[in-house]
């Protein structure tokens, strides 16, 4: 007997198959049983049919708890009303292991008991859709990167100092030395690029920041490109090149996923290169005309302003040139102005906010050199840095896009919480 995963049912009809699989939920008359069953790959329904399987296999199905494991055997039929066309009829069933008092039942529960039982909420089907969103957003940027002549490197994720200059970062102890974990590839994909020209990070960051906003993460994964020889603006072709990639990516090859989220997909089929851009003195003008009188030029944007710039736009939106007193050290000034500099945040439509942060990076020594010292950065902790303003420096520039939140936008999910499975995130610990 063949055995097969829910995914290959539609290739299997007529046959008779043996699946594992965990009962997700169930529903039963006096004569039939409609089990709801997953096995990772999907999700189908099995009919038990009692005349057909007698009474003894009809007691089973019907006695069986939410989550129970089994092997279940029946003919694969066609049937138009499930999502992917088939299920099965079914004839045998091996129980594996029952399932005692499963918590997360399909009534609606709190966001905070979700979160204690996350473990177990993985399970169900919106986190299932969610997580292969996810899978498709990394699988897509992998093909992205590859294609167009990237190199994969991993930075450290232990570090001895910041790229952002900040103090919100999570110590720890190298040996006999201070040690931090990583809140950015950035700086060692900068030492990538001037041997590989273009080379590309993605591993896990961390944010020692205590906020419980929907915005903010402890823990996130992180896409971080760097390029030599690309100036701003071509690097900016290169980001809305690859978010429409990853887009359409999903749109295509997540559609069961996308419909079970409930995700207006009409929002994403325009998400294609090129973006609308505008300049932070543009966006700030906008922002008073719209009656917002709380920001003022050099202030950062909060999540309101960002929500209203976006709604804007039918897609997502670039904005340049950030004033110099609220950006990094290494960003390359604008040539003819020395008050900002060379960077663009790319803002995803929908309130879902900032999910690109990047810029052309500083290769002069002297310029360099002088803004670590005016951001009271120690000078022998960043001495391998700035070295590579002396060997041979060239215009180079990258990004950096939020994993997490990515998900989150194109999912449609509410919060940034729900888009991932088991993070430190909120303040909380997950044990």
């Amino acid at each position: 007997m063949k055995k097969i995963m829910i995914k290959d049912m539609p290739n299997n009809i007529g046959e008779t198959v043996k699946i594992g699989a965990w009962l997700a939920n169930k529903r039963s008359s006096g004569k039939l049983a409609f089990l709801q069953l997953r096995d990772g790959s999907g999700f189908a329904q099995g009919v038990v049919v009692k005349a057909e399987v007698g009474e003894e296999l009809f007691a089973v199905a019907k006695g069986m708890t939410q989550e129970t494991s089994l092997y279940i055997i029946g003919e694969v039929k066609a049937d138009e009303r499930s999502s992917f066309g088939a299920e099965l009829n079914v004839t045998g069933i091996e129980v594996i292991s029952a399932a005692n008092d499963y918590p997360i039942t399909p009534k609606e529960h709190g966001t905070e008991f979700l979160m204690d039982n996350r473990h177990l909420w993985l399970r169900s089907r919106k986190q299932h859709a969610i997580m292969k969103v996810r899978n498709e957003i990394i699988r897509a940027t992998y093909e992205f990167f590859n294609e167009n002549g990237f190199t994969k490197m991993d930075p450290p994720i232990l570090t001895g100092s910041s790229p952002e200059g900040t103090s919100e970062l999570f110590h720890t102890k190298y040996f006999d030395e201070d040690a931090f974990l990583s809140q950015s590839g950035q700086l060692y994909m900068e030492a990538a690029a001037m041997a590989l020209g273009k080379v590309f990070s993605f591993g896990p960051t961390f944010r020692a920041e205590k906020s419980k906003t929907r915005r903010h993460l402890i823990e996130f994964w992180m896409i971080e490109p760097e390029m030599a020889f690309v100036e701003h603006d071509e690097s900016l072709e290169v980001q809305e090149q690859y978010v429409s990639h990853i887009v359409q990516s999903v749109l295509k090859n997540c559609k069961l996923d996308l419909e079970r989220l409930g995700r207006d997909t009409s929002k994403l089929e325009n998400v294609k290169a090129p973006f609308p851009r505008i300049s932070y003195d543009e966006a700030i003008e906008f922002l008073h005309e719209q009656g917002f009188d709380d920001i003022q030029w050099g202030d950062d944007f909060g999540a309101p302003h960002e929500t209203a710039i976006a709604n804007h736009f039918d897609k997502p939106v670039f904005i340049t040139c950030y004033p110099i007193g609220i950006k990094p050290f290494y960003m390359q000034p604008h040539p003819e102005r020395d008050d900002v500099v060379l960077c663009a945040d790319l803002i995803a439509p929908e309130g879902y906010g900032e999910i690109i942060g990047g810029s052309e990076r500083i290769y002069d020594y002297e310029l360099m050199k002088s803004r670590l010292e005016e951001h009271n950065l120690s000078l022998d902790a960043y001495a391998w840095y700035l070295d590579l303003c002396k060997q041979g420096a060239v215009p180079h520039s990258g990004f950096g896009l939020g994993l997490e939140r990515t998900v989150a936008w194109i999912s449609g999910t509410e919060h940034i919480r729900e888009a991932i499975p088991f993070p430190r995130l909120l303040n909380r610990l997950y044990p």
